[in-house]
């Protein structure tokens, strides 16, 4: 069983759902990450989900693509990024880390070399955007496996019958769902129409469905609660590192900003 799996059968076993944050590796600067990784597991983070800065994001919108420009900016490379997961090993051996990213810079490193690197750093979830899973090799599924790294895909509203049947029969861990139609950030958030989604989906599998794109504050994290099994937000944490650059008390700011927007996230979800 991985991280993953275990997160999410202990978080059954005590009726909670889970609160996963994004954040992208290496933004504002690459000595933020690993501490900041450490301070989201402290304020209520079941998973941590990492970007991969890439240079051409397209399921991402302006925040996050702003993000990982920064990061690329700031020296943060595919091979840093997941030796972050490895610095923040050293010391939480418990709580899963995702890394979300494309195709491009995975193929430039290899297939091998990279998921050897994340075994090596503890990664404990792969969701590369652009891998159609139909494309997806039995060997690559089988070396994850091996790896305990699971496979994460997304779905969402516009996702055809055949894709959502490859989704369902290689995806692991769990199902990403993606609540909007449109990038990282939209804002145009159906709870009900996304409840009837995630219903769905759920009677087609057992793998636990978390909905992101678009939850932005507790009331909708508790809506999308109700029904999901886990929240994902990326953006309204991200938005804080905008225009910190080099100013240190910026920094401090903003991630006060992002772990109180935890704090209020976690409060809502366990409210339930």
């Amino acid at each position: 069983m991985t991280r993953i799996s275990q997160t999410f059968a202990i978080l059954k076993q005590q009726n909670k759902k889970a609160l996963i944050p994004y954040i992208m590796a290496g933004d504002p600067n690459p000595s933020v990450t690993v501490d900041l990784m450490h301070e989201l597991a402290l304020h209520g983070a079941d998973i941590i989900e990492i970007g991969l800065p890439f240079s051409d994001p397209m399921a991402d919108g302006a925040v996050i693509s702003l993000a990982g420009e920064r990061a690329l900016a700031g020296g943060t490379s595919t091979t840093q990024a997941v030796q972050m997961v490895g610095e923040f090993r050293k010391t939480n051996q418990s709580t899963p880390v995702l890394l979300m990213g494309y195709l491009n810079p995975v193929e430039i490193i290899g297939y091998d070399n990279f998921l050897n690197l994340c075994e090596q750093n503890g990664v404990d979830g792969l969701l590369l955007v652009d891998l159609p899973p139909n494309e997806t090799s039995d060997d690559l599924s089988e070396q994850l496996a091996q790896k305990a790294i699971n496979q994460i895909f997304l779905l969402a509203p516009t996702t055809e019958k055949d894709r959502r049947q490859a989704v369902l029969k290689r995806g692991s861990g769990f199902i990403y769902y993606v609540s909007v139609k449109g990038v990282t950030g939209s804002r145009a958030l159906n709870t009900d129409e996304v409840a009837r989604q995630v219903q769905a989906i759920k009677a087609d599998t057992e793998l636990p469905i978390c909905v992101g794109f678009g939850i932005r504050d507790g009331e909708s994290a508790k809506a999308v609660a109700t029904f999901a099994d886990g929240v994902i937000v990326g953006s309204e944490l991200v938005r804080h590192f905008a225009d910190v650059g080099d100013d240190k008390d910026k920094l401090e700011l903003a991630i006060d900003k992002v772990l109180s927007k935890m704090d209020e996230l976690r409060q809502a979800i366990d409210s339930l």
